[in-house]
């Protein structure tokens, strides 16, 4: 009977910071959604990793300096920003987030609505989660 209660006491702790895990991958998620409508350096740099590759549905990769110019500058200006079905997993001090992202954008002054499927690489260090990669491609 003891060795049932440590099992099940061992697994309540794992399947709590695990839970505890996947919240700080979602705030990290909604606080990148929030500087993609309003961006600003300081706050997508916090973010983001230096390494970071950040590809867009056209197929066009950006760096971390272009991604965060493009925003910053407003070349790139998202409007509005709705996530659904959003799916984390976690290995180690690596999760995976994919999402369906609809989106009013302005792209060089050009008004658009965008909906993607989206995959976001996360890493854990010092700094809390930040994006490594994304990649996104349209759906129709």
């Amino acid at each position: 009977m003891k060795a049932i209660v440590m099992i099940l006491s061992v697994l309540f702790v794992f399947t709590i910071n695990a839970d505890a895990q996947q919240k700080t991958v979602d705030e990290a998620v909604n606080t990148l959604l929030r500087q993609l409508e309003n961006p600003t350096q300081a706050g997508l740099e916090a973010l983001t990793l230096p390494e970071l590759s950040y590809g867009h549905s056209s197929g066009k990769i950006e760096n971390q300096k272009e991604f965060i110019e493009a925003l910053v500058s407003g070349k790139s200006d998202f409007i509005t920003i709705k996530t659904k079905d959003v799916e984390i997993k976690i290995v180690g001090k690596t999760a995976t987030v994919r999402h369906i992202l609809e989106a009013d954008i302005k792209d060089g002054g050009v008004a658009n609505t965008v909906k993607l499927k989206v995959l976001l690489v996360w890493v854990k260090g010092k700094g809390g989660w930040k994006l490594l990669a994304r990649q996104a491609v349209k759906l129709v």
